[in-house]
């Protein structure tokens, strides 16, 4: 999952970037989430948990702590996350390459669209990138599906039912078993965790006791049989990532 924080205190400047960033995504198949900081203080607040972003889009002029001080607060930190800088400014060449920022978006650019868009390319090509998709023939149609965006699978009398977040969640169903998906979807991070769900890990918010929660805010019921099983792939899971 692509996690990107965007830092701006031109609030309506920010919501615009995440609109676009978030549009790309979209059009990439790719999962992803985007929070906003209105301040270089509250991002630099967050100290070590600074490293659960891929990307950081970091407006330079900001007050007290601009984006460069931000940045370099960053780098004392990680020097993983990857750093954009959005200025309406040129002159900031020398402390980019210092900082090791991926891009700099300007402000005000006529090419603004297209500049976000071969940003997000070169990040994805910095990441080795690549989104899993898989061709399903569902009852309303051949449809290709990334398998980032599928939830989960349920399963009712030989019925299966495919919870894909597209613009909205989408629901589509065909004919199969769950346990010929479980062997095909296995090695992509999706876990069975009842007789009749197979879950995408990636999506699971949390586990209290015999049930999960996914990150849109379904419960779904773990039995008293599978309930360590699934608890000890999700911790091993949240290592990983």
């Amino acid at each position: 999952m692509f996690k990107i924080a965007i830092c701006d205190d031109e609030i309506f400047f920010a919501e615009e970037l995440k609109k676009l960033i978030s549009d790309y995504m979209m059009v990439k198949g790719l999962v992803y989430e985007i929070d906003i900081y209105t301040s270089g203080e509250a991002l630099v607040d967050l100290g070590i948990e600074i490293v659960k972003y891929t990307a950081v889009f970091l407006d330079i002029n900001m007050e007290n702590i601009d984006g460069i001080k931000a940045a370099e607060k960053i780098r004392e930190v990680s020097r993983e996350v990857f750093i954009v800088f959005v200025t309406a400014y040129v002159n900031y060449s020398l402390e980019g390459y210092r900082l090791d920022a991926v891009r700099y978006l300007l402000k005000g650019n006529t090419n603004f669209v297209s500049a976000v868009n071969e940003c997000v390319d070169a990040l994805i090509d910095k990441l080795n990138y690549s989104v899993k998709k898989k061709v399903f023939d569902f009852k309303e149609g051949k449809r290709e599906v990334s398998l980032e965006r599928l939830l989960y699978i349920e399963s009712n009398l030989h019925k299966l039912a495919f919870h894909i977040m597209e613009d909205d969640m989408k629901i589509y169903t065909m004919y199969e078993t769950l346990n010929e998906l479980e062997d095909k979807l296995a090695v992509n991070d999706f876990i069975r965790i009842h007789q009749s769900y197979l879950v995408n890990i990636k999506y699971i918010k949390k586990i209290v006791r015999y049930k999960l929660i996914l990150s849109n805010g379904v419960e779904l019921i773990i039995p008293k049989s599978r309930y360590t099983y699934v608890k000890q792939r999700f911790i091993s899971y949240q290592g990983e990532v």
